[in-house]
């Protein structure tokens, strides 16, 4: 799938929203790409699992995920590198492995992030994976909307199906903010229990 027609499907599908965002990472943005429209699709998620396990093209062990948002995405690709699946959860203020996962030393993980904005989860993942002595492979992402002038350091390479020059601020400095915009939170980073 390439970049025009992964384009086609997230409009088609009313993916790519307009407005005044909140996104994951706190920063402010006038767009936001509701992914689960996409994702909502089982066949095509597969073969968004598909082209990411393609992109990346290495043996992997294990592909993990920050949950809530990369959890269904994490799963396709798994399914697609015939690997197992884990993902990290929120504790407090910091992602941990729960209920049972581990990664042991050596395995091949590739993490699985669905839209990349800082790097903030995926970075937090790879961090996991590092200290449980696994071996991050490769970031793989739906969508990369980083500020290409300032990459995100993820600690792995990034394989994106979808890079997406999307403005976003930090929310001091939020045009949208100083013209009084109402704030939309759509992400799921802030759900509680």
């Amino acid at each position: 799938m390439n970049q025009a027609e992964m384009m086609e499907v997230l409009t088609d599908r009313g993916a790519l929203l307009k407005g005044h965002f909140r996104l994951s990472s706190g920063r402010h943005s006038d767009a936001f790409v509701q992914k689960f429209r996409v994702l909502e699709d089982p066949q095509l998620t597969r073969r968004f699992g598909e082209e990411l396990a393609s992109a990346v093209g290495a043996d992997i062990d294990v592909v993990a995920s920050p949950a809530v948002g990369a959890v269904v995405l994490g799963f396709a690709v798994a399914l697609a590198c015939s690997a197992r699946f884990v993902f990290a959860e929120r504790e407090a203020d910091r992602l941990a492995f729960r209920r049972g996962f581990e990664i042991a030393p050596q395995e091949r993980v590739l993490i699985v992030e669905d839209v990349i904005t800082t790097g903030g989860s995926a970075r937090s993942v790879v961090d996991l994976v590092k200290s449980a002595g696994g071996e991050p492979v490769a970031v793989a992402a739906l969508l990369d909307r980083s500020d290409s002038s300032e990459p995100p350091a993820l600690g792995a390479p990034l394989h994106a199906l979808l890079r997406l020059e999307l403005q976003s601020w930090d929310p001091d400095d939020c045009p949208l903010c100083n013209a009084g915009e109402p704030l939309q939170d759509p992400g799921s980073r802030r759900l509680t229990r």
